[in-house]
């Protein structure tokens, strides 16, 4: 049977070399590095004393240094234990947790025809190279040339020369005996209904073959010689080869390069690909002539960890920077980011290499920034704020961003690193520098330091900062109402069917506000008296209490806050989804804020390290429920990512 080769990626990519050779050789621990999956262990293909069988789960490959044995997955099952084959990739996909395909006698047949395809992509590479070193290839060989790209490098990357006619190519694979549905299918002709006679998708242009992770040719990129010609650089149009959003130029070679170390660089372009290579940098790749795609930037992923993102030092190249933060930022986690090499104004990795030489494309690399700083740049360069609002927008911009992040650890810590760089950024981090001495109990939660600071004990990061000491999270006393609070009365009010609805949240509801106290024990004496299922007859009982002004300032402020959910006009399903929300912020607040205290007293009675860093914790949770309100206030809607926080 033959399996199809996006099956073999999919089951390789899912187990672990080292799971499948583990279970028959015992890992060196002083050379082995499990968090990085870099194995070693004796030979299990030749006796050995010391350990030179190496593995590489971010390459999926062995290679032992004694006795040369080299392979897969599937080629160590094959002959260290004797499978056949079709045995070893169903062990494998046993072990992925993958079912095996059932033959399809169609995609066994589409695969033999993508075969001969490729078989036909190979002729038109040769045709293209041959045209090159021919007597029309002479303008393509002297613009390489004066790009300074040696026949050495030409020849490596196989760069080529379409010629300028409308079917050079065609009847040299039509002489072949290339049938004219595979140069169709190949996309090296254009054809169709209003195309009488089909002609050669390229020419005049210097020639790219394009590689797929084997190595074999699916594609081509065309750069034109003629100044006037519409497009600057053209590709190939998809095909059952080829499709470009998940393509990545130079793929196969960088990664083979990566076997010496170091991290994958994407570039943006073909020339700059072959000038690094040139240069000593084998392990850079290109998207094809669009931006990033997330299909490319998981393939930069599995190669890995932390792949580089060289952007052209223009305008141009910071926005397209911008656009790849944007996009990778939602699925970055624990050993998987990325970061970003800005290079000088006006240069890309070409000219600098060219006019500088490989240093200064080193220098670049070594400077590169990590996602976090790219992000924090584009937010505040050359921003001004001089006003609260402005500082505040800034907050509410940066928390948003945090909050894109899926996974929930980077996310949080995405948070406080956004929050820690807002306070240092406006001037009020400051240094605890009073040592254990200095620290007296009963200061924790009052103003030890300026904004209700306070030293840990031994020196070191402040524990309340003071964004949250003036939170309504943990204010002290009714002097105002917060929003939240009066987004839940309002609601009820509003919308009497989710009293019932909420019944055991709404009689033991839990609230600072004494203004808004009396509202909700309005509401409880409507539920007493059967009255809680007209909105009229709840508001009836609201005045009747004496309590009419305080209703009126509560829906005002819902009104300035655009609670809009929460209003009389808004439908029940966002009025529900509002006060849920609501709801789960404040059993949250709540509970946090007992905590606190509980945290604040045993930190009074016994000033240790250990409950120093208890308290720190309920900080940061006050934090992120303080972001989370933030995020909704700020938007004036309640979200469906802020509901599940």
């Amino acid at each position: 049977m033959r399996f199809p080769p996006a099956f073999l990626d999919e089951i390789r990519d899912r187990v672990p070399i080292s799971s499948v050779i583990g279970q028959r050789v015992a890992w060196d621990r002083k050379k082995t590095n499990a968090s990085r999956g870099d194995y070693w262990a004796c030979c299990p293909f030749h006796g050995e004393k010391s350990p030179s069988f190496h593995c590489e789960d971010k390459k999926g490959r062995y290679h032992c240094f004694g006795c040369s044995v080299s392979g897969d997955h599937f080629k160590f099952l094959t002959e260290l234990e004797g499978l056949s084959f079709p045995e070893a990739v169903e062990k494998i996909a046993d072990m992925a947790g993958v079912p095996m395909p059932v033959r399809d006698e169609r995609e066994e047949q589409r695969e033999k025809e993508r075969a001969s395809l490729t078989d036909v992509m190979e002729m038109a590479t040769a045709f293209f190279q041959e045209r090159l070193q021919g007597p029309e290839g002479a303008k393509a060989r002297a613009y390489l040339r004066d790009r300074g790209l040696t026949p050495a490098t030409q020849q490596s990357f196989r760069l080529g020369f379409a010629p300028d006619s409308r079917n050079a190519l065609k009847e040299h694979l039509a002489a072949k005996g290339v049938p004219k549905a595979d140069i169709e299918a190949c996309g090296l002709v254009r054809h169709g209904d209003d195309i009488p006679v089909s002609y050669d998708w390229f020419r005049d242009r210097i020639m790219f073959p394009i590689p797929d992770s084997r190595g074999r040719i699916i594609a081509f990129g065309g750069r034109a010689l003629a100044p006037d010609a519409l497009a600057k650089y053209m590709n190939s149009p998809d095909t059952e080869l080829f499709h470009k959003g998940n393509v990545l130029y130079n793929f196969a070679r960088a990664r083979k390069a990566l076997a010496k170390g170091g991290t994958v660089i994407a570039v943006e372009g073909y020339m700059d690909v072959i000038a690094l290579a040139q240069a000593g940098f084998e392990n850079a790749v290109a998207p094809l002539g669009t931006a990033l795609t997330e299909n490319q930037l998981e393939l930069l992923w599995r190669m890995a960890p932390e792949p580089m993102l060289c952007f052209d030092g223009d305008k141009a190249g910071l926005k397209a920077a911008w656009r790849a933060a944007d996009m990778a930022l939602p699925a970055v986690q624990a050993g998987r980011s990325v970061r970003f090499a800005l290079l000088p104004e006006g240069k890309d990795p070409d000219d600098l290499v060219k006019a500088e030489g490989p240093e200064a494309f080193r220098a670049v690399l070594a400077d590169a920034r990590p996602l976090v700083d790219l992000l924090w740049m584009r937010e505040t360069a050359g921003g001004v704020f001089d006003t609260p609002e402005r500082r505040a927008e800034l907050g509410k911009t940066l928390r948003e961003l945090a909050s894109r992040i899926r996974d929930e650890s980077t996310r949080y810590h995405y948070q406080r690193e956004m929050r820690e760089r807002e306070k240092s950024f406006f001037g009020s981090q400051r240094d605890a520098r009073q040592g254990r001495q200095d620290w007296k109990p009963g200061q924790q939660g009052k103003a030890a330091a300026p904004g209700g600071q306070f030293a840990k004990p031994g020196g070191g990061r402040m524990a309340i900062t003071e964004s949250l000491g003036q939170s309504a999270l943990v204010k002290r006393g009714s002097e105002g109402m917060s929003v939240r609070e009066a987004t839940i009365i309002v609601a009820l009010v509003n919308h009497p069917a989710l009293i019932d609805e909420n019944f055991a949240h709404v009689e033991f509801l839990d609230l600072v506000n004494s203004d808004l106290q009396r509202l909700h024990a309005a509401i409880l004496d409507a539920m007493a008296h059967d009255m809680a299922n007209d909105r009229h007859a709840v508001v009836t009982t609201i005045e009747r209490a004496g309590c009419a002004e305080i209703w009126e300032r509560a829906v005002g402020l819902i009104r300035r806050a655009r609670q809009w959910p929460a209003l009389e006009a808004a439908a029940l399903d966002d009025a529900r989804d509002a006060l849920n929300q609501a709801l789960h912020l404040q059993r949250s607040a709540r509970t946090l804020h007992k905590e606190l205290k509980q945290a604040e007293a045993a930190l009074e009675a016994d000033p240790s390290d250990e409950n120093f860093r208890h308290l720190i914790e309920i900080q940061a949770q006050f934090q992120d429920v303080q972001a989370t309100e933030a995020l909704i206030e700020g938007f004036g809607v309640s979200s469906g990512r802020a509901g599940r926080a």
